[in-house]
């Protein structure tokens, strides 16, 4: 079995929820930090992760606390593997959406779909969480980045992936029999899939475990490591 392989089956993912948000420029919104989030998902010391797929129109996305800001694309999704606060944006606001001041209210009404903006050119996300345990995820979540983002449009492994997302969205609504197996499997493939696709698209100067994974010799050695992280390496 590969390093990366090894590495995922350490963490193991436990919860999922998807939904979809449609924007109207111009809108803006903020995503609190995910240790707020936790607290209305299940229970339990769990780590959450956040991403947003974008499946229409156009975003700028800012990281709170930090000079990273970039701009996304359809076919993107955007991860926030430590659960920073972010803000996803199209065109000049007055102000920004708070969500972290209405987790309450979304969460008790159910969210499966939300609606914002001004009018405008329409922008459309599948939105989700998962969740982890929180001190099993330490040393893993420690080697990824604060956010990183991939394209999923441009193959056709990608885009299956996207469709199936899509469909989480409707299985999350319906509410049927087995749904949380479902939606918990298919987040755990976007996320194995988006770290596949960061992993091949890292600079060679880059450090880190996931690099090291992408290495012949280096991810080897880490896969024998996590195959027995019991024995006195």
């Amino acid at each position: 079995m590969d390093a990366l392989s090894e590495i995922l089956q350490s963490v193991k993912l436990e919860g999922a929820m998807f939904y979809k948000a449609d924007f109207t420029a111009p809108w803006g919104f903020r995503s609190p930090p995910t240790s707020e989030v936790a607290a209305f998902l299940r229970k339990g010391p769990k780590h959450v992760i956040v991403y947003h797929l974008l499946t229409q129109g156009r975003a700028r996305c800012e990281v709170e606390g930090s000079s990273q800001c970039f701009e996304l694309i359809p076919g993107d999704i955007v991860v926030f593997p430590h659960g920073d606060a972010h803000i996803l944006s199209n065109g000049s606001l007055p102000c920004i959406l708070d969500y972290g001041k209405h987790l309450k209210e979304l969460f008790s009404q159910g969210i499966i779909l939300s609606r914002h903006g001004g009018g405008g050119e329409t922008t459309s996300f599948v939105c989700g969480y998962m969740e982890c345990d929180r001190e099993l995820s330490k040393t893993f979540l420690g080697g990824l980045p604060q956010v990183f983002k991939v394209n999923i449009r441009n193959d056709d492994a990608g885009r299956w992936l996207e469709n199936s997302i899509r469909f989480s969205v409707v299985e999350a609504s319906a509410n049927r029999a087995g749904s949380d197996a479902v939606l918990t499997r298919l987040s755990e493939a976007l996320f194995v899939e988006t770290l596949r696709r960061c992993m091949a698209e890292l600079p060679l100067q880059h450090i880190g475990w996931l690099a090291g994974a992408r290495d012949p010799a280096v991810g080897a050695a880490l896969a024998h490591l996590h195959r027995a992280p019991e024995r006195p390496w």
